[in-house]
């Protein structure tokens, strides 16, 4: 049906809109494809999806497989991972990229098992590399390196998986760049049955009632984030960075260990176990600067730092360092802000 050895992009699909995490991925998907001299191809399954390919192709996507079924929405496991198991099989692509959403750590983990693929959750990087094993000597090229912070980030990994297929990994949202590669990018859709992929026992789970509720929380939009760590100290020190982020019109971010801590929600938690954000202005106060943060905003156009430890490994990115305590120095920036914006 199509040509073996493709990199393809499982992609979700909600609101008649597909996710940006897919579309991050085909963006991503391309790169690699560009670079191993392979077609990029794409997966939907669903209901109501009449025109997807439009939102697909512009990412310079190959091949979209659309499987329309109304059985298909909502997403219930069995069903969708037997599609991409027997699709799998069928096409035999060389890498699979999906979303480590709620969707995609409950799929990527059926499809690797059950083509014993192995699959790397949580990446925040991908590359194409060559591999030396160092038992056998035996060299592997044009490799997927999958990349992601093990030990407690201590360390940064490089996975490898030199003899199974497809090399699966899943990426958070917002871990890579989303960018249109031609509006015009167009190429061929194959619609597939539902019934050849599946099993009248896939179905057995029916959704009666369905409810989503939308984070009220905004850090991927917002040009400017105030965030704070375990130095912040408390939760009465947060509401001053609070008031810190209200002033300059931003949101208010956190790192995991001040989440542990139970000084703020989760849903603002930034880095590897949270969101990554790339706002123009990112306030660091009291962030050490373990690798998963640093992960979740490295690519902030400008980054202020705040540590009364003038050796933070955070201080090593930021452009500017305030080395001094936040309950002296942000009130200072909150009045002069003030006074320099009437």
């Amino acid at each position: 049906m199509a040509d073996k050895n493709n990199l393809i992009v499982y992609c979700e699909y909600e609101d008649g809109k597909v996710a940006d995490v897919s579309l991050e991925l085909l963006t991503k998907g391309r790169q690699l494809a560009d670079k191993l001299g392979i077609k990029l191809e794409a997966v939907v399954a669903g209901d109501n999806l009449k025109d997807i390919e439009k939102q697909i192709f512009p990412y310079g996507v190959d091949t979209v497989y659309k499987v329309e079924d109304k059985r298909l929405y909502p997403y219930t496991s069995l069903p969708h991972s037997s599609i991409l198991i027997n699709l799998f099989k069928e096409i035999e692509p060389r890498i699979a990229f999906m979303g480590a959403t709620s969707i995609g750590r409950d799929l990527g983990p059926r499809v690797s098992s059950a083509l014993h693929s192995g699959l790397t959750a949580d990446c925040t990087s991908l590359e194409i590399g060559d591999y030396t094993d160092a038992k056998t000597g035996k060299e592997y090229k044009d490799l997927l390196y999958q990349i992601r912070p093990a030990f407690g980030g201590n360390i940064v990994a490089t996975i490898v998986n030199p003899d199974c297929r497809p090399q699966m990994a899943t990426v958070r949202e917002g871990v890579m760049k989303k960018e249109v590669k031609d509006s015009n990018y167009s190429g061929k859709v194959v619609d597939l049955k539902a019934e050849n992929y599946t099993k009248p026992e896939d179905y057995v789970i029916d959704i009666i009632d369905r409810h989503v509720e939308k984070s009220k929380v905004n850090l991927k939009g917002s040009p400017i984030i105030v965030a704070g760590g375990y130095g912040v100290g408390s939760k009465e020190n947060f509401e001053l960075l609070e008031k810190l982020a209200d002033t300059l019109g931003g949101e208010l971010g956190a790192s995991r260990a001040a989440v542990d801590a139970g000084w703020i929600d989760h849903d603002r938690q930034i880095g590897q176990t949270g969101v990554t954000v790339r706002p123009k202005l990112y306030i660091a106060c009291g962030i050490s600067g373990q690798i998963q943060h640093i992960a979740g905003m490295q690519d902030s156009s400008l980054i202020i730092s705040i540590n009364s430890d003038p050796d933070a490994p955070i201080n090593k990115i930021a452009d500017v360092v305030i080395t001094g305590k936040m309950e002296d120095v942000v009130p200072k920036l909150i009045k002069y802000y003030k006074k320099n914006s009437k």
